[in-house]
C-alpha cells in the first residue's frame, strides 16, 4: 500500500461483506414512493434498517410492510426546519445509530422560469435545498462522534442539462451537485462520505404525471437517451446500496448519472 494509506491490509475479495450493509440504519426522505421507497426496498435487502420519512403515515405503513421488519418510519414534513435535530435524535434513539442519510424528498413543478411565483419558487427550493440542509447540518455530528457516515442526495439530469419548462426545479437540482462537493470536501477526513446519484428518466408516478398528455416530451426524452428505455426504480436502488456499501469506500464527491447514456448521448 502506498505510504500514508490507513487500509494495512487489502480489502478481501469477499462479495457478501463488500456489498453488506449490515448493523447500519439509514434514514430515507420521501422514502414511502418512488425513488425513496426502491432505495429503501435495496438497502434493506443489503442488511440495512431503514427508517422511512414522509408526510402520509398510511403510505409510510404501507411501504414499511413491503421491505419487512427492518423497516421503521417517521412521519415529518422535512420543510419544518426547527424539526430536523428531534427526527434524527428520535431515529437514534430508537436504533442506536444513524449511519445513512439519503436526501430524496422533492417536489415536481412543471412550469417555465416566466410562469413560477417567487412562492412557487420558494416552496421548491424549501424541499429539496433547505430541506435538505437541516437534516444534513444536524446528522454531522452524531456522524463525525462514530467517525462513520454516508450521506446521498438525489439529483437529476437537470443537474447537468438544460430542460425547459421545469425552472424551479432544475435550480434546485443543480445547488445538490454545489452541496455534494462543498460538503464531501468538509467530512471526508472525518470517515463520511458524500455522493449523489443523477437518474435518468425513470418511470415512477413523477414521471409519468410531468409526461401525461405530452407525448412529444416523452418521445424528445427516448430518442436523446442511447439505450430508448426508460429506467426501472431499482436501477436507483441498487446504485444507491453500492455507494453506501464498503465496495464504494473510496468514492466521496461524486454524482453519478444513473440514466440510459441520457447525458452523454446525442
Amino acid at each position: 500500500m502506498t505510504s500514508g494509506s490507513k487500509y494495512k491490509n487489502p480489502s478481501p475479495i469477499d462479495p457478501r461483506k463488500a456489498f453488506s450493509l449490515d448493523g447500519e440504519v439509514a434514514l430515507i426522505t420521501g422514502g414511502g414512493t418512488g425513488l425513496g421507497l426502491a432505495m429503501a426496498q435495496c438497502l434493506g435487502a443489503c442488511g440495512a434498517k431503514v427508517v422511512l420519512v414522509g408526510r402520509c403515515k398510511e403510505t409510510l405503513i404501507r411501504s414499511c410492510k413491503t421491505i419487512g421488519p427492518l423497516s421503521d418510519y417517521r412521519v415529518q414534513d422535512i420543510t419544518d426546519f426547527d424539526q430536523s435535530e428531534s427526527l434524527l435524535d428520535s431515529v437514534y434513539k430508537s436504533h442506536g445509530s444513524l449511519d445513512i442519510l439519503i436526501n430524496n424528498a422533492g417536489v415536481h413543478l412543471k412550469k417555465t422560469a416566466a410562469e413560477t411565483s417567487i412562492q412557487e419558487f420558494r416552496e421548491v427550493i424549501d424541499t429539496h435545498v433547505l430541506g435538505a440542509h437541516a437534516l444534513v447540518r444536524s446528522v454531522i455530528p452524531l456522524m463525525i462522534k462514530r467517525g462513520h457516515g454516508n450521506i446521498l442526495f438525489t439529483a437529476s439530469m437537470t443537474s447537468f442539462l438544460g430542460i425547459p419548462q421545469v425552472f424551479a426545479y432544475s435550480v434546485a437540482k443543480t445547488t445538490y451537485v454545489g452541496m455534494v462537493r462543498a460538503l464531501s470536501s468538509e467530512v471526508a477526513d472525518k470517515g463520511i462520505r458524500v455522493n449523489a446519484i443523477a437518474p435518468g428518466w425513470i418511470e415512477t408516478p413523477m414521471l409519468l404525471k410531468a409526461l401525461n398528455d405530452d407525448e412529444p416530451r416523452r418521445q424528445k426524452i427516448l430518442n436523446r437517451t442511447p439505450m430508448q428505455t426508460f429506467g426501472e426504480p431499482l436501477d436507483i436502488g441498487w446504485t444507491a446500496a453500492f455507494l453506501c456499501s464498503p465496495a464504494a469506500k473510496f468514492i466521496t464527491g461524486a454524482i453519478i448519472p444513473v440514466d440510459g447514456g441520457a447525458s452523454i448521448g446525442f
